[in-house]
């Protein structure tokens, strides 16, 4: 029993359907380093956040800190 098939692609339909395919996954790939980019912006402030309310509770500002960086180091 033969199953009728349908009609083979030709090249030119093949490449179209493979450009689209990478079209696509670009995009994709797009939004999905958007989303990295901004997941890394919102870490580095959380970060910054609690750097800040440590050095208030230490009574701290950025000058000291700094000193106190630069004295360790050398």
């Amino acid at each position: 029993m033969n199953m009728a098939r349908g009609q083979r692609k030709t090249i030119e339909e093949k490449i179209t359907a493979k450009e689209e395919v990478i079209s696509a996954l670009e995009i994709r790939l797009k939004k999905e380093k958007e989303e990295l980019y901004e997941m890394m912006e919102e870490k580095q402030q959380k970060e910054l956040l609690s750097l800040n309310d440590f050095m208030t509770e230490n009574g701290l500002n950025i000058d000291n800190v700094k000193d106190l960086i630069l004295q360790s180091m050398g």
